[in-house]
């Protein structure tokens, strides 16, 4: 009984993550803060994950378009936090940041980001998760100030390989993308396990406009990036990449990197129905 209890408790979840944002669901595209395919894991209970999401736009645009500054060589430098709770629940919290020319160093908004998965004992023959992230960004920065994502995550390991896609909703409250709905901007990643520390890999980033009808491809976002992984400890998270655009709305060569440490702090206390099974089993 106990074990359908927490099914039950994770499905309504899903659920609610699901239908509380599908109404509201950015247009812009995940933003040069946080550039990232997600997988589909979790924090461990009672682990606590600290990055530094790093990236400057060697080539970008050059004037200012709807009140925001240019993004041509900016600094974006973002803190995430993440805590897990239980095998299958976690919740993210970033601090935008961006230093350029003439404009010097800025906060540019926050956004939090509850997640929750299919927990490993259910056995899926591949990983599932969904994100949902709510946040606000200065208007010189974004013209769309808040918005809500959520984000499916689908991902696999299978041997040396290595696959993620994040077919990613996005919706804005408060700009000029708030009459064109949902928007549609999917996340790929592939990679290759080259030695068992070292991967290449390929992640690709694209905003393609509202759900109903794609917008011309010229008015697409289009980014992709050759990247590498690098395990240095099970604690540590390495990823550096160089990002192309390839339409002229998109930010035409960006260099990103993230560095990511877990670290064992004391897990507050959570509602009984968030904590693992502390007998360790399933029943």
């Amino acid at each position: 009984m106990a074990k359908a209890h927490r099914y039950t408790a994770l499905l309504n979840l899903f659920q609610l993550a699901a239908l509380a944002t599908m109404p509201c669901l950015p247009l812009a595209g995940q933003g040069n803060y946080e550039i990232q395919t997600y997988g589909a894991d979790t924090v461990a209970p009672g682990r606590t994950m600290v990055e530094l999401h790093s990236n400057f736009t060697f080539e970008g645009f050059k004037t200012v378009n709807q009140g925001v500054w240019p993004d041509e060589h900016q600094l974006h430098e973002t803190v995430e936090i993440t805590q897990g709770w239980n095998d299958w629940f976690e919740t993210g919290f970033y601090f935008f940041t961006s230093y350029g020319p003439n404009q010097g160093y800025k906060w540019v908004g926050d956004h939090i980001r509850p997640r929750v998965r299919v927990p490993d004992k259910w056995h899926w023959p591949v990983g599932v998760s969904i994100s949902t992230e709510l946040g606000y960004q200065r208007p010189i920065f974004s013209a769309d100030t808040w918005t809500w994502e959520i984000r499916p995550i689908v991902d696999k390991q299978w041997h040396t390989w290595y696959v993620s896609f994040n077919p990613a909703l996005e919706r804005s409250f408060h700009g000029p993308s708030v009459p064109e709905g949902v928007g549609f901007s999917p996340n790929f990643k592939l990679a290759y396990s080259v030695t068992r520390k070292f991967s290449v890999g390929f992640e690709y980033y694209g905003s393609l406009g509202p759900v109903t009808e794609f917008d011309p491809l010229y008015m697409e976002q289009q980014q992709f990036y050759p990247t590498i992984d690098y395990d240095f400890g099970p604690n540590w998270e390495f990823n550096l990449g160089m990002g192309v655009g390839v339409t002229r709305s998109t930010d035409h060569l960006i260099l990103k990197m993230i560095i990511g440490r877990r670290f064992r702090f004391i897990t507050p206390r959570v509602p009984r129905f968030l904590k693992p099974n502390s007998a360790g089993g399933e029943g």
